[in-house]
């Protein structure tokens, strides 16, 4: 016990010398050239240490902050190569946390956007990150083809009725990859989340933790409800944080990407 926390702790120190960089004037800098970018003008970092390519530097800066500032994906086992399946890796930051607490995971990394795919490509093959499975496909109920649309930033998905300039993308089902353990399953699927989640539901017993990340849009009925049920009867406990907050909602509430409201949702066994 005494040696896997000291793994444990060891991990976690080096994901927070590896965040900041040794070099301080330098990380703050970089912080300060990455706000002062204009949006969705793609670019390259070495925030991380090696090369990264970004496509927004306003979400990257969101990003970088909320997985390895923050860490909210951290989790403990006493498996050193934890399947995980990151749904939305978008860039590739998560993918970047998870190897770095756990270098022998075996990830199965999913991002529908082509350009932002691209980027996570490349920056895996800079991270030297290329043991890790690449798809790029929605995650979606069935093996199809579906509109997608594509905002340029952390925040495209698949096409809903108002949606512009939306193009087909192959999409595939989550629960075809699970029929094994899942050490952690990341859905940060922009809207797909409660449809994706209720058509596994009987396999959900296979995974040990789940992070993910509940939309409401503004104009559409509220799925929470439906979620918050199907993890809970996958025998799941919940920690719920608000990411998109209105300060009097009863008078008026932010719309965010045609979204009134969004949750990190945290689902874990007792």
């Amino acid at each position: 016990m005494h040696s896997l926390l000291r793994r444990i702790r060891g991990r976690a120190q080096h994901t927070y010398r590896c965040a900041t960089q040794s070099d301080y004037r330098y990380y703050h800098q970089e912080m300060a050239r990455l706000r002062s970018l204009a949006r969705y003008q793609p670019g390259s970092t070495r925030l991380l240490g090696r090369p990264m390519d970004f496509g927004d530097a306003e979400s990257l800066v969101s990003m970088y902050e909320e997985i390895f500032l923050k860490e909210v994906y951290r989790f403990q086992s006493n498996d050193e190569t934890p399947h995980i399946i990151d749904g939305g890796a978008n860039i590739g930051l998560s993918v970047i946390y998870f190897k770095r607490l756990y270098p022998k995971a075996r990830i199965v990394a999913f991002e529908p956007d082509p350009k932002l795919f691209k980027m996570l490509r490349d920056n895996m093959k800079s991270f030297g990150h290329e043991d890790v499975a690449l798809m790029c496909k929605a995650l979606w109920l069935s093996e199809t083809t579906l509109n997608f649309f594509a905002e340029g930033a952390d925040a495209g998905r698949i096409s809903r009725s108002d949606d512009q300039c939306s193009f087909a993308v192959p999409a595939v089902r989550l629960r075809e990859f699970l029929n094994g353990p899942v050490a952690f399953l990341k859905l940060d699927i922009e809207g797909a989340e409660t449809e994706v989640l209720r058509d596994c539901a009987d396999l959900l017993g296979n995974v040990e933790r789940v992070f993910v990340e509940y939309h409401s849009f503004a104009k559409e009925k509220q799925e929470l409800s439906s979620l918050v049920s199907v993890l809970s009867n996958a025998g799941f406990r919940l920690h719920i944080h608000p990411s998109l907050v209105s300060q009097r909602p009863f008078v008026s509430r932010k719309v965010c990407h045609n979204m009134d409201s969004q949750l990190n949702i945290f689902a874990f066994r007792s």
